[in-house]
């Protein structure tokens, strides 16, 4: 079993740097291009209308007509707004786009991890990776960021045209700003870190929804429902809490905008009122230099939205960029050394096999964990050595615990052995494509796993173009015909998640009908009639030697009627062989074997 207390491996993938958040703004370079063109045009028709606004005061205090100053005053207002209106549509269809391309990569590299990291990492937290941190990459677009680039151009036109008109007035503003700069600055790693913890919570909080809904029919037999519902509500809380913490910092950052507007702007017109007072400088260059003062505020403040933005991006990013530099299965292959091959008459041979959670394999492909036990350094396999041949029916017996599972986890290569070598047809299957060796295997695991959705799709998983008679043949062969006619919508009736919709031996066989459809030379049956009645059992024992025939199978055996008709028996005890034989020779030579089938090997 696997242990609840397992904790999350750490990985050191590289530190989310602002480097790589733009990385992943810029993929689509040409629509970011265009977004900053606008945003370059937007600023110059910003920039160019307080220029136009002091030839309107001048205007009027020399009595000058207006008709073709005021039009053109008109027009670049019009133009800023219909600029502004395009860039906003185009930051949020980029900001979708990231969020999109982001998700692809996440999912298939999640879907591609080895087997070894899900048995560490918690769903729900893996999903929260997909759904919430990329959210926040999203975020860093619409709020800000790319608008500071056509806004560091208005600032630096107002400083510019600022300085031209009085020296003294822009001195004031730029010691205000420094200010704000400086504050903001100290602030922005805090929140990145505060956003990190946040994003751990929500990914904690979505774990334990996910376990309290997959488990929601034990937990109200066992009347727990409301434990589990204080506990998913302290997760809930700890999410609240770090959000708050976030909150409170970006409450210090989100006003210093509107305070520096505010300081500035009295500031100026109190010292510019009295320059126009002294007679320094004329009303209309004090009303220019307070519109450039706005047209300078504006862009600051959405920098410090943007720095904001981008503090949490990177808490969110930091979360990605780790199962992003995961390796996958394919990946994790890369200096597995391979025995050579032999020539054999066997579909599958163990040689020395040894297994032992946490312990390197032959290479960077070695198991870390199998959900058997909590302890890292117990051994699950010791030496074990074993021959199906092929177009043989083996069975592998023993107590629980005894490594069975393991066994067909090793073959799958779900898991590679710590020493030893597992063949396919005289190949280490370490040496073998995934996909083609997997392509040779029908595998029935022992909780019969059933993906919410159609009975056609659950057929359908391992055989996208099998017709709709091979769905009905498998089904009536492992007697499930009958779910068919329970819906008027036949195979495109629904299961529930997981299944729900079916009762257990018919979730198993549905699985068993899948393998089947599958036609693969060889089968790994990990005790699929456990769940079977006596009548059922014995339909799906016909169904499965009418698909056996020149097909090997290797079955971990539950019931003794699924043992005694087996070419060969393998008993396995504290992961070791104890005994190979047929029935009655194992009865005769092995004790463990012969107390087994005295209780019908029920274990």
């Amino acid at each position: 079993m696997s242990s609840p207390f397992a904790r999350p491996k750490k990985t050191d993938g590289p530190r989310a740097s602002f480097g790589r958040l733009l990385g992943y703004l810029f993929e689509n370079k040409p629509a970011m291009v265009v977004i900053i063109v606008l945003s370059i045009l937007g600023a110059g028709a910003s920039l160019a209308q307080p220029l136009l606004v002091n030839q309107v005061v001048t205007a009027v205090q020399h009595g000058n007509t207006l008709s073709m100053l005021v039009w053109a005053l008109v027009a670049l207002v019009l133009v800023s707004g219909v600029l502004n209106g395009v860039q906003h549509f185009l930051l949020q269809r980029a900001g979708e786009g990231v969020v999109l391309s982001t998700r692809r990569k996440l999912i298939a590299r999640i879907l591609n991890l080895p087997i070894s990291e899900f048995d560490t990492r918690r769903t729900g937290d893996l999903v929260s990776r997909v759904g919430s941190d990329t959210t926040l990459l999203r975020a860093v677009l619409t709020q800000g960021l790319i608008e500071s680039i056509g806004g560091a151009l208005t600032f630096i036109g107002a400083v510019i045209a600022m300085a031209i008109i009085d020296p003294l007035l822009l001195g004031i503003t730029v010691v205000i700003v420094l200010v704000a700069i400086v504050v903001v600055g100290g602030l922005s790693r805090r929140i990145r870190i505060a956003s990190k913890k946040a994003q751990e919570k929500v990914g904690d909080l979505t774990a334990a929804v996910e376990r309290g809904i997959g488990a929601v029919r034990t937990i109200r037999a066992a009347g727990a429902t409301e434990r589990e519902v204080q506990e998913v509500d302290g997760h809930a809380t700890e999410a609240y809490k770090r959000g708050l913490d976030i909150a409170r910092m970006s409450a210090f950052v989100v006003p210093v905008a509107s305070i520096v507007m505010q300081v500035a702007f009295i500031a100026v017109l109190g010292v510019g009122g009295a320059q126009v007072a002294a007679g320094t400088i004329t009303i209309a260059t004090l009303i220019t230099f307070i519109l450039l003062l706005f047209m300078m505020i504006m862009p600051l403040g959405q920098a410090m939205g943007a720095v904001v933005a981008v503090a949490q991006a990177l808490g969110a990013l930091g979360r990605i960029e780790e199962i992003l530099h995961l390796p996958t299965e394919a990946q994790d292959d890369g200096a597995v050394r391979v025995a050579a091959a032999v020539e054999t008459d066997d579909a599958i041979t163990f040689e020395h096999v040894s297994f032992r959670y946490g312990a390197p394999a032959d290479g960077p492909g070695g198991a870390d964990r199998l959900p058997e036990t909590a302890d890292d350094e117990q051994a699950v396999l010791h030496d074990v050595s074993f021959r199906v041949p092929r177009g043989s029916r083996v069975a592998l017996v023993g107590p629980s615990g005894a490594g069975k599972s393991t066994t067909l986890a090793l073959i799958e290569r779900f898991y590679d052995p710590t020493d030893g070598v597992i063949r396919l047809g005289g190949v280490d299957v370490r040496g073998l494509d995934r996909a083609e060796l997997r392509a040779q295997i029908g595998y029935v695991e022992q909780d019969a796993p059933v993906l919410a959705g159609t009975i056609r799709a659950n057929l359908l998983l391992g055989s996208p173009n099998a017709t709709e008679d091979d769905c009905v043949r498998v089904l009536e062969a492992v007697n499930l015909g009958e779910v068919l006619h329970r819906d008027p919508r036949g195979l495109d009736a629904q299961v529930g998640e997981d299944g729900v919709m079916l009762s257990g031996g018919e979730r198993q066989r549905l699985a068993i009908a899948r393998a089947l459809l599958a036609a693969p030379p060889i089968l790994l049956l990990d005790e699929s009639t456990s769940s079977l009645d006596g009548v059922n059992e014995q339909k799906m024992r016909l169904a499965i030697d009418a698909v056996a025939e020149d097909r090997t199978l290797l079955v971990i055996a539950h019931r003794l009627s699924t043992v005694v008709d087996s070419d060969l028996i393998v008993v396995l005890e504290h992961g070791r062989v104890v005994g190979v034989g047929t029935h009655s020779e194992l009865v005769e030579s092995t004790p463990l074997y012969r107390d087994l089938a005295k209780h019908q090997l029920l274990v």
